[in-house]
């Protein structure tokens, strides 16, 4: 192996997918303190950026004085990167020159379709005199990009680095050989290789590419980085140490590594399934994000969702229109203690109505409202299909489930044994905010099933002044729909169970019976 390749450590820059490029000082000045003394060449410290509409921290945006800061700490090369497809030749005034001095490269996201336009900002880039990287994205599918490889002749003596992005996670070592090949015999601009960890091949392809003649390899700190997460800093590192002779300092190594390791705690990046199949069938890795961080997707569903955008279609089934029955009342069942702890005023409450249905929001509390003879119905989002089975059972379900409408973006999961008793909405009206909660489902069946007489149990709230992440989304989410419906129908949900929800109406579910 060569161990004259050069190392680029993107940390703060990719790991920003996770962190929307904040991190602390503390940690910065640690990173930059432990990479001063290995042996990395550049560091990557986020993006220049135009203003967004969404919120990006500071490494979203490089703003001068911090980059003046690290410029006096560290003595690495540094990097920053653009974002090609938003960026003109207009822009470049304001990103890059307030940064001549403190940044020695900048790198682009290219997009292959966008190759001829990337040039020609390059060309600019490398007047200003920076040292210009080309990370070139979706690696694993530049053969359907007719015409893009014979191009790389073009950025001869303009582009410092071109580097193969494996965008996906999805390439082979035998892809990674074959590739670095062709690119090397179509430029002489020196070669790297960014690796994703979606089938844990990252080490293994980038010391293949190092061996196909690649000069540069990308690498973060425990792998932080977009969806599964990059080559390992410390993996490249240690290995390169046995095999290539280059001193490492694995104290400085481990004191870097117990600064991210509380991040890596909070967000949990690295491969699990839906990872390894987005990257086996080279599909998005930003939406696989969104969905592993969801609460209500499970695997099955994530899988699903993925096999549906493999196969190009929109949903993987569909289902009858619910044209719902109409009733003097209707109870949301919710997940919370208090439909449990409550039980036996809820059920007498239920005995006493001569025209009640019942709708569950999820399945978690259905093993104790399983002996009542009135109609259920089961809101099927996500893994309650799942939790259905687990806590009701496939014996005597003579309930009605309710999915979201078509198409579902999860795709569709439902039970074998409640598959005659299935029907999709054909719209939500009352809201245009979180279409596939459970909670939209609930509120929506329930309204077509009684328009004036909705009621509420379960939902309880989150007790104390701190909450989870998860737990802080589902409240908003759940505040959020509780103020649509109120619009809807002109009057706050009513809770007969206790309730943290100020946008509920709360009385006691014993003043009625």
């Amino acid at each position: 192996m060569n161990g004259n390749i050069k190392i680029l450590d993107c940390t703060l820059r990719d790991g920003g997918y996770y962190t929307d490029w904040d991190f602390s000082k503390n940690i910065v000045n640690n990173y930059i303190q432990a990479t001063n003394s290995l042996p990395i060449d550049y560091l990557e410290l986020g993006y220049r950026n135009k203003p967004s509409k969404n919120y990006l921290g500071m490494y979203g945006y490089c703003p001068v004085f911090e980059l003046e800061d690290i410029r006096c700490k560290s003595t690495k090369k540094l990097a920053v990167m653009l974002n090609e497809k938003s960026t003109t030749l207009d822009d470049l005034d304001d990103l890059l020159d307030p940064v001549k001095g403190l940044v020695d490269m900048i790198r682009m996201a290219v997009d292959p379709k966008e190759f001829d336009r990337a040039l020609v900002l390059a060309e600019e880039i490398k007047k200003r005199g920076f040292e210009v990287g080309f990370n070139t994205m979706y690696m694993s599918k530049w053969s359907e990009y007719n015409g893009f490889l014979p191009k790389l002749g073009n950025i001869n003596g303009i582009v410092d680095v071109f580097n193969m992005v494996d965008s996906y996670g999805g390439v082979t070592p035998e892809d990674v050989k074959e590739i670095t090949t062709i690119v090397k015999s179509n430029t002489t601009v020196p070669i790297g290789f960014h690796g994703h960890n979606n089938l844990q091949l990252a080490l293994i392809n980038a010391l293949i590419a190092i061996e196909s003649g690649a000069d540069y390899i990308d690498a973060t700190i425990l792998g932080m980085g977009r969806g599964a997460g990059n080559l390992q800093m410390e993996l490249l590192l240690t290995y390169i140490n046995r095999h290539c002779n280059v001193e490492v300092d694995f104290n400085v190594l481990g004191n870097v590594i117990s600064a991210f390791t509380p991040l890596m705690e909070k967000y949990q990046w690295g491969t699990n399934l839906p990872y390894m199949l987005s990257g086996a069938n080279s599909l998005p890795q930003q939406d696989v994000m969104d969905w592993v961080s969801n609460r209500v997707y499970s695997f099955n569903s994530i899988v699903r969702a993925l096999d549906n955008r493999k196969e190009k279609i929109e949903d993987n089934a569909k289902y009858p229109i619910f044209n719902s029955p109409t009733f003097k009342k209707v109870l949301i069942i919710g997940g919370g203690d208090n439909a449990v702890n409550h039980i036996d005023g809820i059920k007498a409450y239920i005995g006493q109505q001569d025209s009640i249905a019942l709708v569950h929001a999820t399945a978690r509390n259905a093993f104790y409202y399983k002996d009542l003879n009135v109609p259920q119905f089961f809101c099927l989002v996500g893994s309650e299909g799942k939790r259905l089975v687990t806590n009701w059972g496939e014996d005597e379900f003579s309930a009605t489930c309710i999915l979201p409408p078509y198409p579902r973006t999860m795709g569709t999961e439902v039970p074998d044994f409640v598959q005659k008793e299935v029907y999709e909405l054909s719209e939500i009206t009352f809201t245009q905010s979180y279409k596939d909660s459970c909670t939209t489902i609930a509120l929506q069946t329930a309204l077509m099933l009684s328009e004036d007489a909705v009621m509420i149990v379960g939902y309880d709230g989150y007790p104390g002044n701190v909450l989870s992440e998860k737990e802080m989304a589902l409240t908003n989410e759940n505040r959020a729909l509780f103020e649509d419906y109120k619009k809807k129908v002109g009057h706050r949900l009513l809770s007969l169970t206790p309730s943290l929800y100020k946008e509920l109406e709360i009385k006691s579910i014993y003043q009625y019976i």
